[in-house]
């Protein structure tokens, strides 16, 4: 969900863009959690390059009680030091490692786990690396990449920097009335049939990785008997908070005061960005996953559906109200899959007994990969195509205007392949290049 309410397309350092939860394809008795700030990131936006704010507090959360709060939260607070305050570059030289001081604005942080109101920090003054600016400034980027994982107490694994921005999908079509560029002639005024174009292709954004022991995220603490036990599925979600009082002092600098306010939310993708409608955008993102059932009918009568059926005639019977199926899929999880009980909540809901997939499909569950979306959320799900393809019906039985149609936005991967080990994303383009 890339700048997709009014108020949180004015604060990049605060927008949560992806969320992805799955059982680690390396490490099989733990999960990765990924998600993803700051939208849309030019990779040459120098010399202030992106950043993480240093007055947001990011969670990272989880439910495991299926009562849509909630029950863990790892929170990470950033700070910025500034090595060199008489120059206006980022650095000065190549960095060469994590504590090069040539390096004039490096990035802090910690790392604090909540469990039912009581808070433990698990890390402080961890690095990050610095953004990829080229190969003058950052030569060995991998290198730095890597050196930037970091290990936690109680098996935990942590990594939070610049990345590939892994989220793929032909935005300038779909923003242009809701186009699909293989679907061209079918519109009302026709072009040419033409494959997808990936808007998101060369930006980057800033990634907070974390990798957990499933016991450690688990209602009781142990690994699952098998997917149908009850402890199996947990729900996962992340914020952005601000404080909700602002001071702007006479010398150019600012303060933030009070309590936080959340800003930013993201469980499910897309949802804020095509379910939810302009005037409710804003009150989505500060509101808790568990009050969602405020927002019941925008699942259950979504606007796209009707938007779908006017563009293309095989959809023109696609039901427009009445959807149960999309609140399954979208609010409370699938009987046998990942369901977590009847309370309706904005959660990426993942059965953490259920093992990578040896040879994963892009459309996970639709094409018979019950370790891909919805059942939480890979870096190489094609959540845009099978979405697209759940709104037209594909979930639905015949009778009632079920239709498999092969929906699509032609674009159907990462244009940078994703690492086999944490934390999992590719490297953030530079900006020379």
């Amino acid at each position: 969900s890339h700048r997709e309410a009014p108020l949180i397309s004015q604060d990049p350092e605060a927008d949560n863009t992806d969320v992805y939860a799955f059982v680690s394809p390396d490490k099989p008795d733990t999960v990765t959690i990924v998600a993803n700030y700051v939208p849309l990131e030019e990779p040459a936006g120098g010399p202030n390059f992106n950043q993480f704010g240093t007055d947001v507090l990011y969670e990272l959360k989880v439910d495991n009680t299926g009562d849509g709060a909630e029950d863990i939260s790892y929170q990470f607070r950033f700070r910025t030091k500034t090595r060199n305050p008489k120059t206006f570059l980022y650095n000065t030289g190549p960095i060469n490692s994590l504590s090069d001081t040539d390096w004039n604005r490096p990035q802090f942080y910690k790392v604090t786990r909540v469990k039912h109101g009581k808070a433990k920090e698990l890390g402080n003054t961890l690095p990050t690396p610095p953004v990829n600016v080229g190969p003058r400034s950052t030569p060995n980027y991998g290198s730095l990449m890597a050196a930037a994982v970091r290990q936690l107490p109680g098996g935990v694994k942590v990594w939070a920097g610049q990345s590939d921005d892994p989220f793929f999908v032909d935005l300038g079509s779909i923003f242009d009335l809701a186009g699909l560029r293989p679907l061209n002639t079918l519109h009302d005024i026709p072009l040419p049939t033409e494959d997808g174009v990936d808007g998101v292709s060369g930006y980057n954004t800033h990634t907070i990785a974390l990798q957990v022991p499933i016991t450690r995220l688990t209602r009781n603490h142990a690994m699952p008997t098998g997917a149908d036990d009850p402890n199996a599925v947990i729900g996962v979600y992340a914020s952005a908070s601000r404080r909700h009082i602002r001071i702007l002092r006479p010398n150019g600098t600012q303060k933030q005061v009070s309590s936080w306010r959340q800003v930013s939310r993201l469980g499910e993708p897309l949802i804020n960005e095509v379910i939810i409608p302009l005037g409710q955008k804003d009150r989505w993102n500060a509101s808790e996953p568990e009050d969602d059932s405020r927002f019941l009918n925008r699942y259950t009568d979504p606007e796209i559906v009707g938007i779908a059926n006017s563009l293309y005639d095989a959809l023109d019977d696609a039901p427009t109200s009445g959807r149960g199926d999309l609140v399954a899929v979208l609010l409370t999880g699938v009987p046998g899959l990942n369901f977590t009980g009847p309370k309706k909540a904005d959660l990426l809901r993942l059965n953490v007994a259920i093992p990578p997939s040896s040879s994963s499909s892009r459309l996970g569950v639709l094409d018979g990969d019950f370790a891909g979306f919805p059942n939480g959320r890979r870096l190489t799900d094609d959540v845009v195509d099978i979405e697209l393809r759940v709104i037209a019906g594909a979930l639905l039985p015949a009778d009632q205007g079920g239709k498999q149609i092969p929906l699509g936005d032609g674009v159907d991967q990462n244009d940078k392949p994703f690492r086999a080990t944490f934390p999992y994303v590719a490297q953030a383009t530079d900006g020379f290049t």
